[in-house]
């Protein structure tokens, strides 16, 4: 059932378009990636699903039905820009955004309470926002987004400000969500997390999707060119002449072989000058993907 659709969806600014004719359509239990560079047209969508702003043409559907305000209440939404109030105490925040989407106190208090000892932060409940870290803020806010159990999850750069051993906590906290049956959108510049977790992406560039579908069947439409060896010794056979490009992070080398390059061949040669920890051929990264698809490089081309 998809809980959220853009149809045709164009926004204008004077004489920039920021979306032009966007459409994408996200399932119940599915986790979204909107993807794009710096100006892309991302914060825009976004916007448009939520109400901030209408779109000049297409239509925005919630659950299955023309935007209309009250389905908000069925939305969660953590915007880029924090919206804390600074020099009030945590819990009487959160207990304020539960009220406001028709959580009664009580009930808005003992889900705070619960999602802080989850996440972690319960001691920052008396605190106020001004105490608190960047990373801590952000998972307060995350709280304050999901309180009133909505159906549909739309987060703008939700691991802004978060530690590697947070953002792991918040990745398993929206999987386990997502597995309860709730819609998850975001949009980040973290390909890694878009990679593990999204079931389906948008790429967006110049307000047009230029790349959409299953994470697997996009990853599937590219060529496995590309190898991952991790080694000791000489970097001598990332001259190789089966190689197109190669990057070499003190022992890690990450490389993108010519066409029909030969795998074999290209560890035949490393083995000889270094001892190899691993060797692997795997499809591109989504972060090359992502790279290819904006900026255009001739050799961006998808195997059919």
């Amino acid at each position: 059932m998809p809980v959220v659709e853009l149809v045709g969806v164009t926004k204008a600014y004077e004489s920039k378009v920021a979306v032009h004719q966007l459409s994408l359509s996200i399932n119940a239990g599915q986790m979204f990636g909107l993807l794009g560079p710096n100006g892309a047209g991302k914060t825009t969508s976004i916007r448009m699903m939520m109400g901030i702003i209408m779109p000049d043409s297409g239509q925005v559907k919630l659950f299955e039905k023309p935007f209309e305000r009250r389905s908000l209440d069925r939305v969660g939404y953590l915007p880029e820009e924090r919206g804390l109030y600074k020099k009030m105490k945590v819990l009487d925040q959160l207990i304020f955004f539960g009220e406001l989407h028709g959580v009664s106190a009580g009930d808005a208090s003992k889900r705070a309470r619960d999602w802080a000892r989850r996440l972690e932060i319960a001691d920052a409940l008396d605190k106020k926002t001004e105490e608190l870290s960047k990373g801590m803020q952000q998972k307060i806010q995350f709280i304050g987004s999901i309180l009133h159990d909505p159906g549909l999850i739309v987060m703008d750069e939700p691991f802004s400000g978060l530690d590697p051993v947070n953002a792991v906590l918040l990745e398993r906290t929206l999987l386990e969500m997502k597995d309860q049956g709730r819609a998850i959108l975001f949009s980040t510049h973290r390909m890694d997390q878009v990679e593990k977790l999204c079931d389906s992406i948008c790429l967006v560039n110049n307000g047009e999707a230029v790349l959409s579908g299953r994470m697997r069947e996009i990853k599937s439409r590219y060529e496995r060119n590309h190898v991952i060896v991790e080694f000791e010794g000489s970097a001598s056979f990332l001259n190789s002449e089966e190689i197109a490009e190669a990057k070499n992070f003190s022992g890690h080398a990450e490389i993108r072989l010519k066409p029909h390059g030969d795998a074999q061949k290209l560890l035949h040669q490393a083995s000889a000058v270094a001892t190899i920890y691993r060797f692997e051929l795997v499809e591109p990264s989504l972060e090359e993907i992502f790279i290819r698809s904006v900026g255009g490089k001739p050799d961006a081309v998808v195997a059919a």
